[in-house]
């Protein structure tokens, strides 16, 4: 069965998590960022979770308000334990000096693997997209991941604003 799944899995997913890795990999190294680039991460996560919420269940209130739930507790309870240790703002070029950091990568392929997983349970058992609580619980899951990348970057960005 595995097998049949992953091999009616359409190509481009793969594609997507060949990008995911190597965006996640590029994380693991130390390096110098700016301000716009710490946020590309949060917003593409944030795209990637909100869009797996829609195309599951499609624009409707409960989906949302648990997305939003998530995200909010997730940025509330991450900002100061997802921090990268060591990070500091380089006021002299404007930008951020990273240390590396596999976070991002485990993040990164946690989000994939429960869109995945929503994806393939849907196609398995129709009928969990009008499931009220499925679709509180997955949401709520997307959500929490793209605030836990949030977190990280209002985290990074607080060590920019002058004191």
């Amino acid at each position: 069965m595995i097998i049949r799944i992953v091999q009616g899995t359409p190509v481009w997913v793969w594609g997507l998590l060949a990008m995911l890795l190597a965006l996640g990999l590029s994380q693991s190294m130390p390096r110098r960022v700016s301000a716009r680039r710490v946020m590309l991460l949060p917003a593409l996560m944030l795209l990637l979770s909100a869009g797996g919420v829609v195309s599951s269940f499609g624009v409707v209130p409960l989906a949302l308000v648990a997305w939003a739930a998530g995200l909010a507790l997730a940025v509330v309870l991450g900002v100061e334990r997802i921090a990268p240790r060591g990070a500091r703002w380089l006021p002299d070029v404007a930008r951020f000096e990273l240390p590396g950091s596999w976070l991002p990568l485990m993040l990164i392929l946690a989000l994939f693997c429960l869109k995945y997983g929503v994806g393939v349970s849907l196609a398995l058992a129709p009928q969990l997209a009008s499931d009220k609580a499925f679709e509180a619980i997955v949401a709520f899951a997307y959500g929490a991941f793209s605030g836990l990348f949030a977190a990280r970057a209002v985290a990074l960005r607080r060590l920019a604003m002058p004191r």
